[in-house]
C-alpha cells in the first residue's frame, strides 16, 4: 500500500542540480536517429539471459520531498480479505454468480505479435477524437534509415529522450528491436508519440521494463512544483508491440510501460508476455501501470490487445494486464486475454502471505475514478485471488465501472467476487452498469 509523503518541493538548489546532472541525460543520438526538418508544422496536442535481474527504477514515490501517488491509500478502506468481503455480503465465489446476457458474445480474435489491426474486431464502441491515433505524416525524428539493421536500442533510446513524434524506417518486413537499456521520456519535451506503423515491435528482452515517464523523477527533470498534477508530456503509444518487458526488479509495476504524470494514450498496440513482480499486495501491470494522470482526465485505451493467445499474456502480482492508482480509464473495443495474476494474500496481505493474485486482466485501485469499457473482450484470464476479469476498489465509495457492448467469459476468480458480476471484483458508489454485453463464468 501507498502513502502520501511529505510536501512537493518547489525548486532544487544549484547543488542538487549538479548532483542530479550525472542521472538521467538523454543519450547521443545514434547515427540511425533521423532528425526530420520539414516545414510541415507538428501536431501541438494531443536474446538474453532470463536470470539477469532488471535494472532497478526509481519508485512510484519518486524522489525525496515528492508527493505520493494520486488516490494512494493513507489508512482507511483497506481492501477487505474474501472472507471479510463476504461477511459484509458485497462479494460471493464467482461459480454461484449469475449470468447477465443481452447480446450474444463476440468471436475471439486472434492474438500473436505479427503486424495488423489489433483489438476487438467485433467491437463498435464509438471513440472520442481525444482517444484516436495522431497524424504522424510529418515525424519530428524517425529511426532507422530503411534496413533492420539501421533500427538499433541506442536509436529508440535516443529518440525517445528526444521527444516529438517518432515514426520507424526499418525496412518492408516486421522488426523487433530488443532494447539494451529502458527509454526515459524527458518531462522537458510536452509530447512523445511513438509510432511503429504496425511493423515494430519493442522488446524488453526479458530483462527490463520497455519505457518510463515519470514527472515526479528529478533525473528526467522537474519541470512543475506540482509534479504529480501536470499536463505535459503527453505520452502517445500506437501501432506498435511491446514484448517481454519485465520489471520484476524494479519494486513496482509496469512491465512495459510505467507511467507517472502528464497525458497517456494507446491506440492499436499489442502488449505480449510481459512480466512484473510476482508477489505483493499493491502493486501490478504486467504491461501498464500508471498514477497521476493530468486533472484526472483517463488514460484512453483503443484497440489494443493484451495477451491475445495462450502464452502470450502479461503475469504479475496483480494485474496482468494494466494497473494503477486513482487512475481512471476509457478501454475501448480492445483485448485482453490469457493474462494473470499470480501473487497470493489479497490486499492487505493475509497473515503469512507476500498478498497480490487480483485482476488478472485490470486492477484498479484508489479514490475517485472510473472505468469505461466499451466493445471490449476480456476472457480466460486467471486471478488467484479476486477480479478474474476486473478488480476495481474505490476506498472513498466514489468510484463507478460501466460495461456496454462488451464480452467477459472464462476469466477465473479462484478466491471472491462480486455475486451476479463473474469475472468481477467491485466496490464503488454502485454496482456496475451493465449494458448490452455478455458476462459469464
Amino acid at each position: 500500500m501507498l502513502r502520501r509523503r511529505g510536501a512537493v518541493l518547489v525548486g532544487l538548489g544549484v547543488a542538487a542540480v549538479t548532483a542530479l546532472a550525472g542521472c538521467g541525460g538523454a543519450p547521443a543520438p545514434a547515427t540511425t536517429l533521423q532528425e526530420v526538418t520539414s516545414s510541415a508544422p507538428s501536431p501541438s496536442s494531443p536474446s538474453s539471459p532470463a536470470d539477469v535481474a532488471p535494472a532497478a527504477e526509481p519508485s512510484a514515490s519518486g524522489p525525496a520531498g515528492s508527493p505520493s501517488p494520486r488516490g494512494a491509500r493513507t489508512t482507511a478502506s483497506p481492501m477487505p480479505s474474501a472472507a471479510s468481503a463476504l461477511r459484509a455480503g458485497t462479494t460471493a465465489p464467482p461459480r454461484t454468480a449469475t449470468t447477465t446476457v443481452t447480446r450474444p458474445a463476440a468471436p475471439a480474435p486472434g492474438g500473436g505479435t505479427g503486424g495488423g489491426t489489433a483489438g476487438n474486431p467485433a467491437g463498435h464502441a464509438s471513440v472520442p477524437a481525444e482517444a484516436r491515433a495522431v497524424d504522424t505524416s510529418h515525424p519530428t525524428r524517425v529511426v532507422g534509415t530503411g534496413s533492420p539493421a539501421s533500427c538499433t536500442s541506442a536509436a529508440v533510446v535516443a529518440a525517445v529522450a528526444a521527444g516529438g513524434i517518432v515514426t520507424f524506417a526499418c525496412g518492408a518486413a516486421p522488426v523487433t528491436i530488443t532494447l539494451d537499456a529502458t527509454a526515459k521520456v524527458v518531462n522537458t519535451h510536452p509530447q512523445l508519440v511513438l509510432d511503429g506503423g504496425g511493423k515494430v515491435t519493442l522488446s524488453g528482452g526479458g530483462r527490463r521494463r520497455i519505457l518510463y515517464q515519470n514527472t515526479c523523477d528529478a533525473a528526467q527533470t522537474w519541470t512543475s512544483a506540482h509534479c504529480d498534477n501536470q499536463e505535459t508530456p503527453r505520452l502517445v503509444v500506437q501501432n506498435l508491440t511491446f514484448a517481454d518487458g519485465d520489471s520484476s526488479g524494479a519494486g513496482e509495476g509496469g512491465g512495459a510501460i510505467f507511467v507517472r504524470g502528464g497525458q497517456f494514450r494507446v491506440v492499436n498496440a499489442r502488449f505480449v508476455r510481459n512480466r512484473c513482480a510476482a508477489t505483493g499486495p499493491d502493486l501490478g501491470g504486467a504491461a501498464l501501470r500508471v498514477f497521476d494522470q493530468y486533472a484526472h482526465r483517463p488514460v484512453y485505451v483503443v484497440g489494443s490487445t493484451f495477451g491475445g493467445a495462450a502464452g502470450q499474456g502479461g503475469v504479475c502480482s496483480n494485474g496482468g494486464g494494466i494497473s494503477s492508482i486513482g487512475v481512471s480509464w476509457v478501454v475501448l473495443n480492445s483485448v485482453f486475454s490469457h493474462n494473470s495474476a499470480v501473487g497470493h494474500g489479497a490486499n492487505p496481505a493475509r497473515a503469512g502471505s507476500t498478498g497480490g493474485g487480483s485482476g488478472a486482466a485490470i486492477y484498479l485501485d484508489g479514490n475517485a475514478m472510473t472505468l469505461t469499457l466499451g466493445g471490449t473482450l476480456i476472457e480466460d484470464n486467471d486471478a488467484n485471488e479476486g477480479g478474474g476479469a476486473v478488480f476495481f476498489v474505490s476506498n472513498d465509495r466514489t468510484g463507478t465501472l460501466s460495461v456496454t457492448g462488451s464480452t467477459l467469459r472464462r476469466n477465473v476468480s479462484r478466491g471472491f467476487g462480486t455475486a451476479g458480476f463473474p469475472g468481477i471484483f467491485f466496490l464503488g458508489a454502485r454496482p456496475p452498469a451493465i449494458s448490452s454485453s455478455t458476462l459469464t463464468p
